[in-house]
């Protein structure tokens, strides 16, 4: 797993499809946290979402790549309380 300590504030995540997922507000754990303003739509806008730190492949400056597609990262992505995103 890839050290927390190397994912860098605001750093932009990408899926290995080149889309992208959000940018970090920080790590908490063993999840990135991502900021209010890149983090869903609809009913999922406006509060944090969360990604598991397993799915980071690696840290290129200040792009964070994931090992998955940038849909399924999604489909991980955690609400503030715990819960996974609908």
């Amino acid at each position: 797993m890839i050290d927390a300590n190397q994912i860098p504030h605001h750093a932009q995540i990408i899926g290995a499809d080149g889309i992208p997922v959000g940018n970090v507000d920080r790590v908490e754990g063993e999840r990135i946290k991502l900021t209010k303003k890149s983090s869903g739509e609809g009913s999922h806008e406006g509060h944090h979402h969360y990604v598991p730190l397993a799915l980071v492949a690696y840290v290129e400056g200040d792009t964070v790549r994931l090992s998955s597609n940038g849909s399924v990262a999604v489909s991980f992505e955690e609400e503030e309380s715990g819960e996974p995103a609908h």
